[in-house]
């Protein structure tokens, strides 16, 4: 049986759906604009999946070389099963997506959480260090780690939960998922925001406030744009993030010995008025600075299409692709 040339690759989030077609080399073939995703139902959700599956299938089909789709969801998949069990900022639960489109689509299927096929698309096409981790810092906190080479993640799939690692538990802010102390409740997008939103309100006349056009307006955005023109409060609020975030990469190199690590997501594009916070406090708290080489820290590649892409590549490797 012949190679498949080309795999469909989705990134299946909780308000959008990003798609592509690449080849084993990471070459795009095609992408399509992304779209909402109707997250909070189940069969509303396998029936966008299929319609962006058909659409991009269409024009190439088996006979032009598409054999495999690969998807990127957010949520705790089982692997290599392909069972979400939970997902956040949707209403399904416990979804065998693998199997649903395999017997939808005809097509040798991969599922796996989003942060993990972005980290693997980083990797592949990025920066190819055999140790290294991504993390994706937006409305969420998320991310993989590679460890020789390999994604690495925990007996069942469910491992690497970067956002969930708890980093303040005698604070005050709970997380999503209901515990207090969460790196994503501390240092996510929504948490820039609602740390903008909060010094906006102690200045109403100030730069964060007027450009969102009020404090309660104040998006994770509106705090990077304004860091961004160098305004004092915007980037007192990025170093908040960056100290929490530098908690959290220590724990992560403490634990894995890494060589490197990737930012992604939307609060990562402020770029080095976040980056030089996060290195202080990683170089901070990491265990024997004085006796270990250090990764760097390093902005992400691939930016917005790096889930759909990696989920492709995962799926034409695991045809032998």
């Amino acid at each position: 049986m012949a190679l498949p040339r080309y795999a469909i690759g989705l990134d299946v989030g909780g308000t959008k759906i990003a798609a592509g077609v690449t080849d084993a080399h990471g070459e795009v073939i095609a992408k399509i604009t992304p779209r909402p995703c109707p997250a909070s139902e189940q069969d509303a959700v396998l029936t966008a999946v299929l319609d962006v599956i058909e659409e991009l299938r269409d024009p190439y089909g088996t006979a032009g070389g598409v054999g495999a789709i690969g998807v990127g969801a957010a949520g705790l998949v089982d692997w290599p099963q392909g069972r979400i069990r939970t997902a956040p900022n949707s209403g399904y639960r416990d979804v065998p997506l693998r199997a649903l489109l395999q017997d939808a689509t005809g097509l040798p299927t991969v599922v796996d959480n989003d942060a993990n096929t972005a980290c693997w698309a980083e990797y592949r096409l990025g920066h190819r260090a055999p140790y290294m981790a991504f993390l994706t810092v937006g409305t969420g906190v998320g991310g993989g780690v590679v460890l020789a080479d390999r994604l690495f993640r925990g007996s069942s799939g469910i491992g690497t939960e970067i956002g969930h690692m708890v980093v303040d538990p005698y604070g005050s802010q709970r997380c999503g998922c209901g515990t207090v102390g969460c790196l994503e409740a501390l240092a996510s997008g929504t948490a820039l925001g609602r740390y903008g939103g909060a010094a906006a309100a102690l200045d109403p006349g100030g730069t964060l406030a007027t450009l969102a056009g009020g404090a309660s307006h104040v998006t994770g955005e509106t705090v990077s744009a304004a860091a961004l023109q160098g305004d004092p409060t915007a980037l007192a609020q990025l170093e908040r993030l960056g100290h929490w975030l530098g908690i959290g990469i220590a724990t992560l190199v403490n634990l894995f010995d890494l060589q490197l690590i990737v930012l992604g997501g939307g609060a990562a594009q402020a770029g080095d008025p976040l980056l030089k916070p996060v290195r202080a406090s990683f170089e901070h708290f990491v265990t024997a600075r004085a006796h270990r080489e250090l990764p760097d820290i390093v902005p992400a590649r691939l930016a917005t299409d790096a889930g759909w892409m990696g989920a492709a590549l995962l799926a034409l490797e695991a045809q032998g692709g």
